[in-house]
């Protein structure tokens, strides 16, 4: 790649990342963990609340788990011992996982419920660290028949299901409508549900765009920090080109030839998709922040950025489609723990949380619904109490301004075409690599792919070679 190329900027360094536009989380919620809770003795109910332990909510929707746990407080207002406290964690997902692993096996917090993001299924199955799901409350039953089969999939590890799918996550393409028109991009150039990456890369050709520096216009951006978003970007670069790590049962059977593949289809959406010269630096809200100040044209996020763009465009300057492609499911899982004292209440908790209703309330939310009905015209409504202390899904971040300058998002035909381009997203999403070495499969990866994408002469022959080589001992648990 030549020196006027986007590594050539990042090289240089890319500056201080700018001020976050979007506060996507709210403050971390800290209490209620103790020392750990001894069984009922006797026939007697353990006491005190069932702890509920989760990542952050990114929403911006006035915590909507915090009130399907007050809805489900309100259902038990006679019942002391089967109210339910939630626990939010702070960091992010690699910190949270470190500090539930870490409570779990030392018994230091008494957590009864954990929001597990759907890759660490495995390795907290196998480290005996929660409870398989009794006979009887899989996707087969009819109160678990409308999960998503690939959704539900997540739960399983060695053929039992260890949890029920709470939110899902899957990747789409957002775009500028303003911008291409400021272009006088032809009709048959604006993205559409069979987008291809080629066709992406022709648009941005089309543009003329050729980014350096990060405040200049650029193609496309995405999640390329060395972080999960990198993990999730470079996956679904390699299930692009057909590549695919694991087996069913978490063996390697990827190659460096394969991998090599891979490797080049991501430069191939770096180099020729004009990223943003940013990226390199840039997680969720940091590219958010380079598309909604037009420093990007298209944008690769989640299904909540949705929401946050309501509250933060006039609705006519963005649109959402199918990531052309492949696109990687992501999403949280509710288990109970394998020691928790209140099982049966903790159980019947999940099973509340992941209720049609519930589920509904979730995608009002702005999260993506685990299961199919919540994304039809029938579906079961949001608990009432649930529907009326929700904001508007993204109305929490705010733009510099007045208050009434703030934009109230798309019309109801926008957001059904919205719902329905989400649904056929979910239907057809590719998993990460299911594996009890999940922890340390990301960490190579990372590793291997932000050195690549740093250096201004990428060599993806060596580079394969050598991620080949860590990955095969990683997948082998040495």
């Amino acid at each position: 790649m030549t020196g006027t190329g986007p590594r050539s900027g990042r090289r240089a360094g890319v500056g201080v990342l700018l001020g976050c536009l979007l506060t996507l989380a709210p403050a971390a919620c800290t209490g209620g963990s103790g020392g750990t809770a001894p069984p009922g003795e006797g026939g007697q109910a353990a006491e005190g609340p069932i702890v509920v332990a989760s990542g952050l909510d990114v929403t911006g929707s006035g915590s909507v788990r915090q009130q399907l746990i007050e809805e489900w407080n309100r259902a038990h207002t006679g019942s002391k011992d089967r109210q339910a406290k939630l626990v939010e964690l702070p960091g992010g997902a690699d910190q949270q996982r470190s500090q539930l692993l870490g409570a779990l096996q030392s018994g230091s917090a008494r957590y009864d419920v954990v929001n597990l993001d759907i890759t660490w299924i495995p390795e907290f199955a196998e480290a005996g660290l929660i409870s398989p799901l009794p006979a009887g409350t899989g996707a087969a039953t009819d109160d678990g028949s409308d999960f998503f089969p690939q959704v539900h999939a997540t739960t399983v590890w060695k053929d039992r299901s260890y949890a029920r799918p709470f939110n899902t996550d899957v990747g789409l393409l957002y775009y500028r409508p303003d911008l291409l028109k400021e272009a006088d991009m032809e009709e048959d150039k604006l993205p559409t549900e069979q987008w291809t990456w080629d066709q992406l890369y022709s648009a941005v050709k089309t543009l003329g765009l050729d980014p350096v520096r990060r405040d200049e216009r650029a193609g496309w951006t995405t999640q390329l920090k060395q972080y999960e978003g990198l993990t999730v970007n470079t996956v679904e670069a390699f299930a692009d080109a057909g590549v695919r790590l694991t087996d069913r049962e978490g063996r390697y059977s990827s190659s460096a030839g394969q991998l090599k593949k891979g490797l080049d289809t991501l430069l191939d959406r770096v180099d020729r998709g004009r990223v943003q010269p940013g990226a390199l630096s840039s997680d969720e809200t940091a590219s958010l922040t380079d598309f909604v100040e037009g420093r990007a044209v298209f944008l690769r996020h989640w299904p909540y950025a949705y929401g946050a763009l309501g509250g933060l465009m006039a609705p006519d300057r963005y649109a959402v489609n199918r990531l052309p492609g492949e696109a990687v499911l992501g999403g949280q899982n509710l288990a109970v723990t394998a020691d928790s004292p209140r099982a049966e209440d903790a159980r019947a908790l999940v099973t509340f949380l992941t209720s049609r209703e519930s589920e509904r309330c979730l995608l009002d939310a702005g999260f993506a619904a685990t299961r199919a009905s919540a994304y039809e015209p029938s579906a079961s409504r949001c608990w009432p109490s649930v529907a009326a202390a929700l904001r508007p899904a993204g109305d929490a971040p705010k733009r510099a301004g007045a208050e009434e300058d703030v934009p109230k998002g798309q019309d109801q035909e926008a957001v059904d075409a919205y719902l329905r381009t989400l649904e056929d997203a979910l239907t057809e999403a590719v998993q990460r690599p299911r594996t009890p070495y999940y922890g340390a499969f990301t960490q190579a990866l990372q590793s291997h792919v932000y050195a690549l994408l740093a250096d201004e002469t990428p060599d993806t022959d060596q580079a394969a070679t050598a991620l080949d080589r860590e990955l095969r001992d990683v997948f082998a648990g040495r």
